[in-house]
């Protein structure tokens, strides 16, 4: 209990000196690393604090965590929001303060929008962050290839960067649509993006006519049932990358499943695209620290050769 209160104080003593903060992890328990806090995680998304619980606390944790806590923030300006992901359909309660109509992370100038306590999932997953500064850094004047878009928030990140066009393509048009909002959001150009409505693995003939790209983001769900299982679909993906990198180009490779290590997807590019030549994997956010490296999100970079 006391390292979430510590935390808690310490976001509350940011929100008293800085008017803007970027959206971050304030505590991360799914690491094993605070023994006894497994079933819990704290984000901010300024105005809002959301406290995850993936099972459910010990008897009176939760009521002695407001006690403590509700002092040291002003409900004005600050509100409290549980998704209990252990319940079917990971219901979501505000304890205090109230949600705003429009709800959205901050990563520096640029804004997401989030659909807090309508979904599992924000629309934003900070534990990516490496793998957006990344993006960032390479972007520049590349044509690049979003799979597995969701939200697009690889996207924003890129076009703002000045990519020359990103083409984004998920199979659901409802998280495309909020990608394409993202875009709007940030008033990047339009001319820089597309969203393409697709079940990836059945639209290889209708990506590649955008091609040819310069760098290729794969960033899939791990197990989806009925589109995408990664232990057996991730290898379909790798296999088409020379023929949308033509001129060769960077890979970055995307995996957020604990059951599968990072020799699977080293495997999977050795078997289906030995040309692509490993660079690095890029080190997890310090904000999300684990006692089981192997089993934290995957990021690995690769670089394809013309």
């Amino acid at each position: 209990m006391n390292v979430v209160f510590d935390r808690l104080e310490l976001l509350a003593e940011k929100i008293r000196t800085c008017e803007i903060i970027d959206s971050y992890r304030v505590f991360h328990g799914r690491g094993q690393v605070f023994p006894g806090l497994e079933f819990v995680t704290v984000d901010f998304f300024q105005p809002v604090i959301l406290l995850t619980l993936f099972s459910e606390p010990p008897h009176g944790w939760l009521a002695e965590l407001l006690i403590g806590s509700r002092v040291l923030f002003d409900e004005k300006k600050t509100a409290l929001l549980v998704q209990r992901r252990y319940i079917a359909g990971a219901p979501s309660e505000i304890l205090w303060g109230s949600l705003p109509e429009h709800c959205s992370a901050r990563r520096g100038k640029l804004e997401f929008s989030l659909h807090l306590a309508q979904q599992q999932n924000s629309g934003f997953f900070l534990d990516m962050e490496p793998g957006r500064s990344w993006v960032e850094r390479n972007a520049p004047g590349k044509r690049i290839l979003n799979l597995f878009a969701y939200t697009c928030a690889f996207s924003v990140v890129a076009v703002a960067a000045q990519a020359e066009l990103v083409v984004n393509v998920d199979m659901s048009s409802a998280a495309l649509n909020l990608g394409r909002s993202n875009h709007q959001r940030n008033g990047l150009e339009k001319t820089r993006s597309e969203f393409l409505a697709e079940n990836i693995l059945k639209s290889w003939g209708r990506i590649k006519k955008r091609g040819p790209f310069d760098l290729v983001i794969i960033d899939p769900p791990s197990y989806q049932k009925g589109s995408f299982i990664a232990e057996k679909d991730y290898a379909k993906v790798i296999r088409r990358l020379l023929e949308l990198m033509p001129g060769g180009g960077l890979v970055l490779a995307c995996l957020n499943a604990p059951e599968l290590s990072e020799g699977f997807l080293m495997e999977a590019f050795e078997d289906n695209c030995p040309a692509a030549k490993f660079v690095e994997r890029l080190q997890p956010h310090s904000d999300f620290p684990d006692v089981h490296p192997g089993q934290q999100l995957k990021l690995l970079v690769y670089r394809l050769d013309a």
